[in-house]
């Protein structure tokens, strides 16, 4: 059974960083591609960024710049640098795996940005 897990979240101020770890079942290289998605009340979940097997990046145009995207396979994790935050950062951030063309999602890890 797939499982993620999240942690890493928290309340910060505009400006602070955060980092943000999901620990995925098994071999995270097993994975066709892993990533960050997240939602604001109200909103639908949107994308931030993912990294496929062969370490292809992608990154929301909001964060460009700002979050790094990383996984480290011996660990069976991947990361979410997160820079320079700012309030409309404020979402539920859930990690994601994708794993013969199915979707998984980790329960969820609050981050709150303050002005």
């Amino acid at each position: 059974q797939v499982q993620l897990v999240e942690s890493g979240g928290g309340l910060v101020q505009a400006g602070e960083s955060l980092r943000l770890s999901c620990v995925v079942s098994g071999s995270i290289f097993a994975y066709d591609i892993v990533g960050w998605y997240r939602q604001c009340p109200g909103k639908q979940r949107e994308l931030v960024a993912t990294i496929t097997r062969d370490r292809i990046i992608s990154y929301a145009d909001s964060v460009k710049g700002r979050f790094t995207i990383s996984k480290d396979n011996p660990k069976n994790t991947v990361y979410l640098q997160m820079s320079n935050l700012k309030p409309e950062d404020t979402a539920v951030y859930y990690c994601h795996a994708r794993i013969i063309r199915r979707d998984y999602w980790g329960q969820g890890t609050q981050v709150t940005v303050s002005s």
